[in-house]
């Protein structure tokens, strides 16, 4: 007997025993709610810092215990055929546990919920019928507005019933998108689940192709390792790196739906920017160069041309007596402190404490007895000032940046070898600015300037950090995010087929050299769960251009009539936005969002099209509601969203609109694969090659 689902029914005893369970856990979650808000904690704290701290953890206490409405509190049931951890007794009655998004139990402290997470919970998602894990029954749960409404049953000891795929699993999947991101708690895949769980010490590095469940994947990690690692990450703090702010707005509920609230998000940008405001733009092939990890180099020996062997003894008066330091001996505790390769501000505090040490070990040679005040007293006299701001002075990481990019010759001597001469000149500032304060800093320029600020002192390391879209990142900036997890692990996550910028990675291997990663396991996801096989096979004709070596997606969906590609006969642009806005309106028939891409410069004349038909739309990162479902996207914003279905406009515009045609392809690729139900292609010129009919 196959699977089956079984739907509402006043008849239904199973169902309306499911029911009665998600009542009485929901009024179990309510209780531990109120016995959060009830904690009185006047008595149990010495001071303000300890109350005001742990008034902090109760408030993010109540906040995770939250019961939304449309979230279900459970979605699955493990019926085991013996009790969990004890010896398996012919006869044995099994356990049963409901698997939901967060940990709820009853007044008795008895478990209604178990946290997805939970050891226990693992064979939800691992359990087959070739290994089921000591599971009986898999039950899932389909929900209407909050509501159980459906259920679902696969037998997996049972080697009569035919495996098939999940209708409530599909269900799941394929539910309309309207709002931010959402969980995938309820369909994460066993090949999903083996990187979700995988240990806090190991990187990791997910290569997915479009609906794979990768973003999903790296968030859901970090929700795991919060839970199986808290205590340690509470103290060294998580981090989720994002392309774009519409990508971190889009995916920034993810995390609180599974009750994690204290994960930060950024882009590399904010992450460089702390310390300079970006005001200016750079070229393409100037940002390549600055990108480079040769400027690594560049920037240590720009730092380590400042230190200057000393010519000069130091002479130290202490009351009537005077102390000297030969040069010679000045310069022995220069190259142990060049050979230890010291952060550059490091050896500038202890140069000082050496000079000193060596003073104190004259006096006690004298028959003095000299203490560690006498030591600092000594650092801080003006002859050794004087010496150590001769020899290693200090260097301020910005002034230092603004002179390579202003100075041919400075730039020169820390190039030499590493930069060619046009490289040179590519760089460096045609009009260079007065001061730091004036100069229009690049992006680029920003991560130059925190490398340096690393070679001054060293970047504080977080435990973890999730890099999504990572395949367009410079060197420079992988090594700029590589600093914040060095003592830390990394979730990479990216797909080489939709590298855009004009530095996106060649392959995983370079990219975790750059990271400081290079240990790091690499898996590939190439089961699709999002976009429809119809979908995926056409934006994967583009595969053998722009990424030849990557495995094409297989789609597990399909979606008879998902795609369609249309002609516009009139070649005029009246006629093709007219002919895009329909698309869009026979879109906006379906259920869910529609997101209408275009070219960069084909979105003014398409918001004013829009506009004249009386269709108001979003921009990325605003969110969809029930009234507002379209949104106007921009090509170069599109990655990492996804709507139910896609107008796309003028693919050749779009390629077209990029400094080479791979990387329009990429882009297009990108665009292509957006769509969760349905793809409606609106063209008048001419197809790029690789898309026609083979």
């Amino acid at each position: 007997m196959p699977a089956h689902v079984h739907e509402s029914d006043t008849t239904t005893d199973p169902l309306a025993h499911e029911r009665a369970h998600l009542a009485a856990s929901r009024a179990a979650l309510r209780a531990m709610r109120e016995d959060a808000q009830a904690l009185n904690i006047r008595d149990v704290t010495a001071n303000w810092v300890n109350a005001a701290v742990l008034q902090a953890q109760i408030t993010d206490r109540i906040k995770s215990l939250a019961d939304l409405a449309h979230t279900p509190l459970f979605f699955g049931r493990l019926d085991y055929l013996h009790v969990v951890g004890a010896e398996k007794a012919e006869g044995a009655e099994g356990e049963q546990f409901y698997i939901g998004r967060r940990h709820v139990h009853d007044a008795g402290g008895d478990p209604m919920v178990i946290d997805w997470r939970a050891p226990v919970s693992q064979p939800f998602y691992r359990a087959s019928r070739n290994d089921p894990l000591d599971v009986g029954r898999r039950r899932r749960f389909g929900y209407t507005g909050g509501e159980l409404t459906a259920y679902e049953d696969e037998h997996l000891t049972d080697r009569t019933e035919t495996a098939r795929t999940s209708r409530l699993l599909q269900a799941e999947i394929e539910r309309p998108r309207v709002g931010p991101m959402r969980d995938i708690v309820a369909t994460i895949q066993p090949e999903q689940d083996e990187i979700v769980r995988s240990e806090l010490g190991g990187s990791v590095c997910v290569q997915g192709g479009p609906g794979t469940g990768k973003t999903a994947v790296g968030l859901h990690r970090v929700a795991y390792l919060l839970y199986a690692h808290r205590d340690r990450l509470a103290r060294t703090g998580t981090l989720v790196i994002g392309p774009n702010r519409s990508f971190l707005h889009y995916i920034e509920q993810v995390l609180p739906a599974l009750g994690e609230l204290e994960v930060k998000q950024a882009t590399v940008d904010d992450l460089v920017t702390a310390h300079v405001e970006v005001r200016g733009t750079d070229e393409a092939r100037a940002a390549v160069v600055k990108g480079d990890a040769r400027m690594a180099e560049v920037l240590r020996r720009a730092i380590r041309s400042h230190v200057t062997p000393p010519t000069e003894p130091v002479m130290v008066v202490r009351g009537s007596r005077r102390w000297r330091v030969p040069a010679y001996e000045i310069e022995e505790m220069v190259d142990e402190l060049l050979a230890r390769d010291m952060r550059y501000g490091a050896a500038h505090e202890a140069l000082p404490q050496r000079i000193a040490h060596a003073v104190l070990v004259r006096m006690e040679e004298a028959g003095e007895a000299p203490d560690d005040r006498v030591q600092n007293a000594v650092a801080r006299t003006p002859a050794v000032k004087a010496a150590v701001k001769a020899v290693w002075p200090a260097v301020e990481p910005s002034k230092l940046v603004l002179r390579l990019l202003s100075d041919p010759e400075f730039l020169a001597a820390q190039a030499d070898g590493l930069l060619t001469e046009d490289e040179q000149k590519t760089i460096l500032w045609t009009k260079p600015p007065r001061s730091v304060k004036s100069a229009k800093w690049s992006a680029a320029d920003a991560v130059l300037i925190d490398e340096a600020m690393d070679l001054v002192a060293r970047t504080h390391s977080l435990g973890h950090v999730v890099i999504d879209e990572a395949q367009d990142l410079s060197p420079m900036q992988y090594r700029a995010v590589g600093r914040r997890c060095s003592t830390g692990s990394a979730t990479v996550l990216g797909d080489l087929a939709q590298g855009t910028t004009p530095w996106s990675t060649q392959s995983w291997a370079q990219a975790l050299h750059h990271l400081g990663k290079s240990d790091a396991v690499v898996e590939e996801l190439t089961a699709g769960f999002r976009v429809p096989r119809e979908v995926i096979a056409y934006a994967s004709r583009l595969l053998p251009v722009i990424s030849p070596d990557l495995t094409p997606v297989e789609s597990v969906r399909e979606s008879p009539g998902s795609l369609s590609v249309r002609e516009v006969g009139a070649a005029t642009t009246g006629a093709l936005d007219a002919a895009v806005v329909a698309a869009c309106e026979e879109s906006l028939e379906q259920e869910g969002s529609t997101g209408l891409i275009a070219a960069d410069a084909r979105i003014p004349a398409l918001a004013a099209a829009l506009s004249a038909a009386g269709r108001a739309y979003l921009s990325p990162g605003q969110e969809t509601t029930a009234e507002s479902r379209l949104t106007l996207v921009p090509a170069s914003l599109a990655k990492g969203l996804e709507y139910d279905y896609v107008v796309l406009d003028e693919p050749a515009a779009l390629v077209d609109g990029e400094p080479d045609e791979r990387t329009g392809l990429r882009r297009l690729y990108v665009a292509l694969t957006r769509a969760v139900s349905g793809l409606i292609v609106v063209h008048s010129a001419d197809l790029p090659d690789q898309l026609r009919a083979p």
